[in-house]
């Protein structure tokens, strides 16, 4: 963890290590803090750092006394640093890097610690207090407890930690503390806004807001695309104080005047990483430039890369840093158990369908990288007896929230899924994680495994990388700092993935039929979001004439009907009124056998698929 007011550092002459440089950044953070305290007790200053943590010691990870030597003991204990880094040690009084190391790696290690400090201890509003209560949360995580002070505050941050550690409430609390609700004037133009990138973290997102602010009536409204605009358009008309959105719907709404931006106190991007990654980063510097300048601006993510950070600090004022864990940065939730196999593109189906039969397993959530292949893999399981969805870009809005309910409720307990739900989506009960193809990246790693070991509970993460992905893997067990450079050849009948993972030795590739208890997806209701660019179809009819007509076939067929949607037998001949006259039983009249005459007995050169009586068809026509 670290935690610095910004990056642009000097520097002596001399060479500066990494760690010095992080040791002058702790050192100087000490430093401030503690000379506010020392002016709050004098009584020389309004403000201190007991202000932004009223009732509760200073944040323990940086700030607390009790770790701080005594002045004594640090001249007794000379420092190899540079000079200046020295000499600012020695003013302020900080710990050694090893015993700030070892504090912060122990805030990091366990989420919720019993002795962590109440969400009553900070100045948080109480009926948000009470709501968090009902829900049953009272404590506080260590992304929350370091970021409480400083958000409260009004202070621009970015907020680091690892997947499941409590970001959403990191951000959200400061938020619902700082807005006004109806009760208090307020007049139902947003004043605060959450920017998510996918649609089912806006759902999330907007559900957690939704419950914290409840008791104090806030009012927290989700927008975001393939959903019907009226809905979204009334909510804002009617009035809310928070929206959750994603970039293309906010947009969208703004643009046409539906959406009041000018008036946000409070801009959050969750999983900035990503947010300010490729092609999202017009769409948020648009959003930008409609909100005030003068706002809150907070970042949120597990992974934070360099230029990200960099690019973040134009648009921020003088932000602080934050990261809630000790280790490297991406590093993972120490209480997953990872396991990694070289395996055969073949024989994945074969070997998933083993781990998916562990005994005392969870809700499971499978990783591919493609859509087409997580619809594979979804209809495969559900063809060996497995109760499994797919959640992906190419299913409409509806079939997405019902893949997503349905997991959710444990009808089904298999989620086949890209990485559009590797992005914050947090699923109670999730005790496996499958990345049936190796994750692009170490992030997407990360945040793939992170849906599992979430809030202090332990999971288990399997990765099934093919032989052509094994230098993409190598990169990533390099980034992230693991022991698995070279993963053994694995088969599904490899006997470590029966002990590895406790599955039973008579575990097939099909699921027992007495152990088929789930409801399955059919059991979930699909509903009807009214998404855009649907074509509505007639659900009594099916097949592929669905959209030809009412009665299943060409609309523009006059012999339907009257048999029932078939046509009528008709028999072959040579020549077309003979075969007119005996083929079909309907009656002529005269109008029609008269032209018919004098043209049936010459034969059309072009035939027709259908039989004869092309010329007396033809000079029907011809009448």
């Amino acid at each position: 963890m670290y935690l610095c007011a910004d990056d642009r550092w000097t520097t002596p002459s001399g060479a500066v290590s990494r760690a010095d440089l992080e040791h002058a950044r702790f050192c100087w953070l000490r430093w401030r803090w503690n000379r506010s305290r020392d002016h709050h007790r004098d009584g020389t200053a309004a403000t201190s750092a007991a202000d932004l943590s009223p009732s509760r010691p200073e944040a323990r990870a940086l700030t607390s006394t009790e770790n701080t030597p005594t002045p004594e003991s640090t001249e007794a204990t000379p420092e190899a640093t540079p000079e200046a880094v020295a000499l600012e040690h020695a003013e302020t009084g900080a710990p050694a890097p090893e015993e700030l190391e070892q504090q912060v790696e122990e805030l990091g290690g366990a989420p919720v610690a019993s002795d962590s400090p109440l969400f009553s201890d900070f100045d948080v509003h109480p009926d948000i207090v009470a709501a968090l209560a009902e829900a049953g949360i009272t404590r506080t995580f260590a992304i929350q407890e370091l970021t409480l002070p400083l958000a409260l505050a009004g202070n621009d941050l970015i907020g680091q930690a690892r997947t499941g550690t409590g970001k959403t409430l990191g951000f959200g609390v400061p938020l619902l503390t700082r807005v006004t609700p109806p009760s208090e004037g307020a007049d139902g133009v947003p004043q605060a806004l959450v920017v998510v990138p996918t649609r089912e973290l806006c759902v999330q997102v907007a559900r957690d807001l939704g419950t914290a602010g409840a008791k104090r009536g806030i009012r927290v409204q989700a927008i975001y695309g393939g959903r019907a605009f009226e809905p979204q358009v009334s909510a804002l008309q009617a009035g809310v104080e928070v929206v959750v959105g994603t970039p293309g719907r906010l947009l969208d709404l703004a643009q046409q005047g539906h959406l009041i931006l000018g008036k946000v106190s409070g801009l959050v991007l969750d999983e900035a990483d990503e947010m300010l990654d490729l092609g999202f980063l017009p769409d948020i510097e648009r959003i930008l430039a409609m909100v005030p300048d003068k706002r809150q601006t907070m970042l949120f993510s597990a992974t934070m890369p360099g230029p990200i950070v960099t690019l973040s600090r134009s648009f921020m004022t003088q932000p602080t840093h934050i990261r809630a864990h000790g280790n490297d940065e991406g590093s993972t939730v120490p209480q997953t158990t990872q396991f990694i196999y070289r395996a055969h593109n073949l024989d994945k189906p074969e070997l998933l369908a083993r781990v998916l039969q562990s005994r005392d397993r969870g809700l499971v959530m499978v990783f591919c990288r493609t859509k087409r292949t997580a619809q594979k893999v979804a209809d495969e399981l559900v063809e060996r007896g497995f109760a499994a969805a797919a959640v992906h870009g190419d299913l409409g809005q509806g079939a997405r929230e019902q893949a997503l309910r349905a997991f959710r409720s444990g009808k089904v307990d298999v989620l086949v899924a890209t990485d559009v739900a590797a992005r914050g989506i947090d699923v109670t009960g999730v005790s496996h994680v499958v990345n049936y193809q190796c994750p692009e990246d170490e992030k997407t790693y990360v945040h793939r495994i992170g849906r599992t070991g979430r809030a202090g509970s332990t999971g288990v993460a399997v990765t099934l990388v093919d032989w052509d992905d094994i230098p993409r893997w190598q990169l990533i067990n390099k980034a992230l700092d693991l022991d698995f450079a070279d993963p053994p050849e694995t088969y599904s009948t490899s006997p470590w993935v029966y002990t590895d993972l406790d599955v039973p030795t008579t575990a097939t590739g099909r699921l027992p039929r007495s152990q088929r208890t789930r409801e399955g997806l059919d059991a979930e209701t699909l509903e009807d979001l009214g998404e855009t660019g649907k074509r509505n179809r007639p659900a009594s009819s099916g097949g592929r004439g669905d959209s030809r007509g009412p009665s299943g076939g060409r609309s523009g067929d006059a012999e339907q009907g009257a048999g029932g949607g078939k046509s009528r037998p008709r028999r072959r001949t040579r020549g077309g009124g003979s075969g007119t006259a005996q083929g079909e039983s309907a009656p002529t009249t005269g109008t029609e056998s008269a032209p018919s005459e004098g043209t049936s007995t010459r034969p059309r050169r072009r035939r027709r698929r259908g039989g004869a009586n092309r010329g007396g068809g033809g000079s029907e026509s011809a009448a």
